[in-house]
């Protein structure tokens, strides 16, 4: 493991995990084998990393997040606190036969979480979505479907109610060129291009 690399006594990393430069993983975390870990990441106490998952560079993830093997989670996204990605849509413990499931029993579903996207507490991912670069999934949201980039979702199913800035902001209708929506921050002041039709989706 490498010197720059900071892990709580408590932590249980496995042997082969790779883990980046200037990542901090904390009280009683979990990493198993094969992960893959970037950069300057942190992960918070009790954060479970399943065998093969992908974290990118500057990944936040908070307290007692659940990120389960078929999740690759790119650059700079934030995690709250007690989310968990699900890989099964349909899990059972047992077959029909009454026999207990093992590893050829069941179907991954991949979750592909882009760079800069962000996470609130308690959100639940399902199988088989990915979220937009710079996204925001509320807390408490149930994630079915795909988000597009710059997306806000929020409920149960989540259901797209806005779109955001890189800056967290709200984004407010510009003008439209072409096929395209013109979004404005009123924060930073930015101009974000959401596509049209994607725009008009807001429920």
């Amino acid at each position: 493991m490498r010197k720059d690399v900071r892990i709580h006594p408590t932590a249980d990393v496995s042997d082969s995990a790779e883990i980046g430069a200037g990542t901090m993983i904390w009280h009683q975390c979990q990493i198993r084998e094969n992960a893959h870990i970037g950069e300057n990441c942190i992960l918070a106490k009790g954060v479970y990393v399943d065998f093969g998952v992908h974290l990118g560079n500057n990944v936040k993830v908070q307290n007692y997040v659940s990120i389960y093997h078929g999740v690759e989670i790119a650059d700079g996204v934030f995690v709250g606190p007690h989310v968990c990605f699900t890989n099964d849509n349909l899990p059972r413990a047992i077959n029909p036969d009454g026999s207990l499931k093992s590893g050829d029993d069941w179907e991954l579903g991949h979750i592909l979480v882009k760079r800069g996207a962000a996470l609130g507490a308690n959100a639940t991912i399902l199988p088989k979505v990915t979220i937009g670069e710079w996204a925001l999934v509320g807390s408490g949201a149930v994630v079915t479907k795909d988000v597009p980039p710059h997306g806000l979702v929020v409920g149960n199913p989540a259901r797209l109610i806005g779109f955001v800035c890189a800056c967290g902001a709200r984004l407010e209708a510009g003008e439209v060129h072409g096929e395209t929506m013109l979004a404005h921050c009123p924060k930073c002041h930015a101009t974000t291009e959401i596509p049209l039709d994607i725009w008009r989706k807001v429920q």
